[in-house]
């Protein structure tokens, strides 16, 4: 079984990718303030990512500052951005139908609970 740290930087990669393949220009503090993380928790991720060769360093051109990257999701990381989709979707809906059942569960407890509410009053009439 995945644990939930496994889990937690399974979907921090993810939501990296995503959001590399649309802004290859994000700077790691944009990146970690969408991801939610700290600005040297999304370098520790860029530099795991890029060591796997998901995501590769380009400049920037467009920036006065020639310092900025890019960086750039390769054939890989499309592929495994891919997968990952996958079993994000997959592990969503799973806690999706978790909750819709507890959430049925609670509801036709409630109800009971209301409806023998009810058959009390009227008894104490």
């Amino acid at each position: 079984m995945t644990s939930k740290r496994s889990k937690l930087q399974e979907d921090t990669h993810f939501r990296v990718l995503r959001l590399l393949e649309d802004n290859p220009e994000m700077s790691q503090r944009d990146l970690a303030e969408a991801v939610g993380v700290s600005v040297g928790g999304m370098h520790y991720v860029l530099s795991a990512l890029i060591e796997k060769g998901l995501v590769k360093l380009g400049n920037f051109t467009a920036a006065e500052d020639k310092r900025r990257y890019a960086y750039k999701l390769t054939l890989k990381g499309i592929a495994e951005k891919a997968a990952m989709t996958r079993q994000f979707l997959k592990r969503k809906m799973a806690e999706h139908d978790a909750l819709k059942a507890e959430i049925d569960s609670l509801t036709a407890e409630l109800q009971e609970t209301q409806l023998a509410k009810t058959r009390d009053g009227l008894k104490g009439e």
